[in-house]
């Protein structure tokens, strides 16, 4: 595995690399497009990356999410592909050239997305397919021919053996996110797809996080690769703000709106471990007058992309995710993550940071540890090899009570009221609620008397009940009516 710092790095030393998009002399099209898009100065993944993948070799890159890796890889793609560019109609004319696998169906569409704005002034195609949608409209972009397909993992293979996408001309392969699909079982699958595909090809591997699984699967199937680190491996970005409150239970709520108000934050991620929990905490959030909305793996891939949709158009004030939103999804200006749950695996935790303070903004990370999460934080300090300070939180006595939830937009009209000026006392004088009624209780139900009375003990005379006054006789026994008895059969031979 080679180095940058070897002789890649002596031909591209610190005084050669190119800062500027405008020095990388990219083909009309593409450096029209980059111009069109704001894109004036490389951030270091590409000005490192770029260089190497226009000669051809073998990458695996390193950087912190937020930092540019898409345009990293699909720039130098793009432009090495310009050859096969041709518009003609003909599906032949078009095969798979560029594959880009990544391990979650937002990810691949944010991904294509870019793409196809990197290219669309030139006549290269790209496709994207991924799971919980139907595969017909996908097999009919497929069956026009792309270029360029962006993929996860398991659909493709769907794809594949319905024979509606060929790989043989496959001369490049991104695996975006690798630990990623790495974690969540994918390795079987990425080896059935490699297997299909050409052994002389440029591979391009980039992932935020390098483990020792990313280090063996490099080694498996790089050529002589190229190792790009651009910052120290498994660091967050230095632009991130990082808390640790020490919080248990209902209070951290409390602590999520306390935070939301002191930092007059309007936007923010909140993470938590579970599907269920998730649905949970989105439902409690919105009965509390916040603009809530919920993304996990259990919602439809239609109700998944409305989510985000609405979270980036600003519709919706707080995104509360698993970690299916924690990888490579490029949301801008959020201030602010919060980590509700502190997370099971320690890289998540970067991943999921990496989600605010991107492209060098600042940002705010926020993460609630109970004391039963003293084991995790403690992988999140050697991970990120520093120590890590839990910080006692002051509650406000003005914050509402979350514990006395009414309908869905009372606390949104609390909210609103305090904003206005009005306080609270004034506001509960003038919007009064009348107690709900409880209509089954309201109605009085009759009682017999004689469960009232106390215990009498009987009478002398008193006769006595049906079953105490036959008791059974001694020596009899007595055999159940429901219970046949054994016929009685003549011996076939006498007892000697």
């Amino acid at each position: 595995m080679t180095d940058l710092t070897s002789e890649i790095f002596n031909e591209l030393n610190a005084d050669t690399l190119p800062m500027a998009f405008a020095q990388l002399q990219l083909s009309a099209p593409l450096a029209r497009a980059v111009s069109e898009m704001g894109y004036e100065t490389m951030t270091p993944i590409q000005a490192q990356a770029i260089p190497v993948v226009l000669q051809g070799r073998d990458v695996m890159g390193a950087a912190q999410t937020g930092t540019g890796k898409t345009a990293a890889f699909a720039l130098p793609l793009l432009q090495r592909m310009l050859k096969h560019e041709n518009s003609s109609t003909s599906p032949a004319r078009h095969p798979v050239r560029a594959l880009v696998l990544l391990p979650t169906r937002e990810l691949a569409d944010q991904v294509a997305e870019q793409i196809k704005l990197y290219g669309r002034y030139t006549d290269l195609r790209c496709a994207v397919v991924f799971g919980g949608m139907d595969m017909k409209p996908q097999t009919l972009e497929l069956k026009k021919g792309v270029e360029v397909l962006v993929a996860t993992p398991g659909r493709l293979l769907d794809h594949i053996e319905a024979k509606n996408c060929v790989l043989n001309q496959v001369e490049y392969v991104v695996l975006d996110e690798a630990d990623r699909m790495l974690d969540i079982g994918f390795l079987p699958d990425l080896q059935r797809i490699l297997s299909y595909l050409p052994k002389q090809r440029t591979t391009l591997l980039f992932s935020a996080t390098f483990s020792s699984e990313i280090k063996r699967l490099a080694n498996s199937y790089l050529q002589d690769p190229v190792t790009i680190e651009v910052a120290r491996s498994n660091a967050a970005a230095s632009t991130v703000e990082q808390h640790f409150y020490s919080v248990e239970g209902d209070d951290k709520r409390h602590a999520l709106h306390q935070i939301l108000r002191q930092r007059a934050l309007k936007q923010a991620f909140v993470f938590v471990n579970s599907k269920l929990g998730c649905a949970r905490l989105a439902r409690s959030l919105e009965r509390e007058g916040l603009k809530t909305t919920a993304l996990h793996g259990d919602k439809s891939q239609d109700e998944r992309l409305k989510a985000l949709d609405a979270f980036k158009s600003g519709e919706v004030d707080l995104l509360v995710c698993t970690d299916v939103a924690a990888r490579g999804l490029d949301i801008k200006d959020v201030p602010a993550v919060f980590n509700f749950d502190v997370p099971f695996n320690a890289e998540d935790y970067i991943h999921r940071i990496g989600r605010t303070g991107r492209a060098g903004q600042a940002g705010l990370a926020v993460s609630f540890a109970a004391r039963s999460d003293a084991r995790l934080v403690s992988d999140i300090e050697k991970l990120l090899k520093n120590k890590i300070e839990l910080e006692p939180i002051e509650f406000e006595e003005n914050l509402p009570d979350i514990r006395k939830q009414g309908h869905i937009n009372d606390g949104r009209r609390l909210y609103q009221a305090e904003e206005s000026g009005v306080r609270r006392d004034d506001y509960a004088s003038r919007n009064p609620r009348t107690p709900r009624q409880d209509y089954r209780r309201s109605v009085p139900i009759a009682q017999d008397p004689f469960f009232d009375k106390p215990y009498e003990p009987a009478l002398p005379g008193h006769t006595a009940a049906a079953w105490e006054a036959t008791p059974a006789r001694p020596g009899v026994r007595t055999i159940s009516s429901n219970i046949k008895s054994k016929r009685k059969v003549a011996a076939l031979f006498s007892a000697a």
